[in-house]
C-alpha cells in the first residue's frame, strides 16, 4: 500500500504541528524551572544570612544526605534517573554552599 503525496504532506504537517506543540510545552516547562530555581535560591540565600549571622556552618552534611536519599526516591517514583536527580541536587547544594560562604565572608565571619 503506497502513500499518496497528499497523505505524505498531511502526515508531515501533522508531525510538524505536534512538534510545535511539544516544543511550546518544553519552553513553558523550562520557564517554570527557571522561576522555581530562582525561588529556591531566594530561600536558600535567606538561610545563608541566618547561618552567617548566627555563626552556623554553611554546609549541613547530615541534611544533605537525607535530601539526596529523599530526592533519589522521588526520582524513582517519577520514573526519572535517580543518578541524574542526585547530580542535580549536588549542583544546587554546591551553589547554596558557595552563596552561604560568600554571605558569611561579607558579614566578616
Amino acid at each position: 500500500m503506497s502513500v499518496s503525496d497528499a497523505e505524505s504532506q498531511l502526515g508531515q504537517s501533522l508531525a510538524i504541528n505536534e512538534l510545535k506543540l511539544l516544543r511550546s510545552s518544553i519552553d513553558n516547562i523550562d520557564a517554570s524551572l527557571v522561576y522555581m530555581l530562582a525561588e529556591r535560591f531566594k530561600c536558600t540565600q535567606k538561610v545563608g544570612v541566618l547561618k552567617a549571622t548566627n555563626d552556623l556552618p554553611p554546609a549541613d552534611p547530615a541534611r544533605e544526605k537525607v535530601q539526596i536519599e529523599r530526592l533519589r526516591q522521588l526520582a524513582i517514583d517519577a520514573n526519572l534517573d535517580p543518578d541524574f536527580a542526585e547530580t542535580f541536587l549536588n549542583f544546587i547544594v554546591k551553589e547554596v554552599i558557595r552563596h552561604h560562604e560568600a554571605i558569611a565572608a561579607e558579614a566578616g565571619r
